[in-house]
């Protein structure tokens, strides 16, 4: 199995804080491979800038450290989310999907809006 981490569920993963499911736990363990996305750094750094969150330095090294992979935004995952149905208007979140859809990946998240999209998911709550 091919995991992509939403921005939250990257934190979770860290422990800042931890809500992870252990069902969750068990996919992130036994999946093949753990992406977090580019937009990931991006994201968390706007809300921690807007003092919506806090998190130590050095986010990626961390996330690399644990054996996620990073996964690069290309034109081709921009192109996508851009038509993307509105279900969502987070374009952070439109890219993340965007990606999944691309490169049939799974995405881990806590989100129910994102289950609007024609993607599997799994709960990270579970």
């Amino acid at each position: 199995m091919r995991l992509l981490l939403d921005s939250h569920v990257a934190l979770w993963a860290l422990g800042h804080p931890t809500p992870l499911g252990a069902e969750c736990r068990n996919h992130l363990t036994e999946a093949g491979e753990v992406y977090f996305s580019a937009v990931t750094p991006w994201e968390l750094g706007i809300a921690r800038a807007k003092g919506r969150i806090s998190y130590p330095e050095g986010l990626v090294a961390e996330l690399v450290a644990c054996g996620f992979e990073e996964l690069p935004i290309t034109a081709a995952h921009a192109e996508a989310a851009a038509v993307l149905p509105p279900h969502h208007a987070d374009p952070f979140d439109r890219m993340l999907v965007a990606q999944v859809q691309a490169e049939s990946l799974t995405l881990v998240t806590a989100d129910g809006q994102l289950g609007a999209y024609d993607l599997t998911i799994i709960d990270a709550r579970l």
